[in-house]
């Protein structure tokens, strides 16, 4: 199973970027996906996660600011980010709780992450 992010790069303040999250592989079913960050020198943060059925959760810093979408036929999960700030600057992983077999658990899995810089 792997978990292909892109879509990050280079914004201005105030910009917008849409990160794209691909899930591969011998996958059964997927349950809740998210997108999590990370800036220089701190901790790993989730920014925001959505359930099979479409239920989102958002960290209070990004709500109202950026849109986290799934589709579960593509097995993909986008995060549509507005009025980007300075300190959203850090680099995006994407993840995904994720069935390979009828008789196995949920497996947590990471995207190698993609950096998003805002800066002017």
């Amino acid at each position: 199973v792997q978990l292909q992010a892109s879509g990050g790069g280079l914004v201005q303040p105030g910009g917008s970027l849409r990160l794209s999250c691909a899930a591969s592989g011998s996958i059964f079913s997927i349950n809740v996906m998210g997108w999590y960050r990370q800036a220089p020198g701190k901790q790993r943060e989730l920014v925001a996660s959505i359930t099979r059925d479409g239920s989102a959760n958002y960290a209070g810093s990004v709500k109202g600011r950026f849109t986290v979408s799934r589709d579960n036929a593509k097995k993909t999960v986008y995060l549509q980010m507005s009025s980007l700030r300075p300190e959203d600057t850090a680099v995006y992983y994407c993840n995904a709780y994720i069935l390979t077999n009828s008789r196995s658990a949920y497996h947590e899995y990471w995207g190698q992450g993609t950096l998003v810089i805002v800066s002017s």
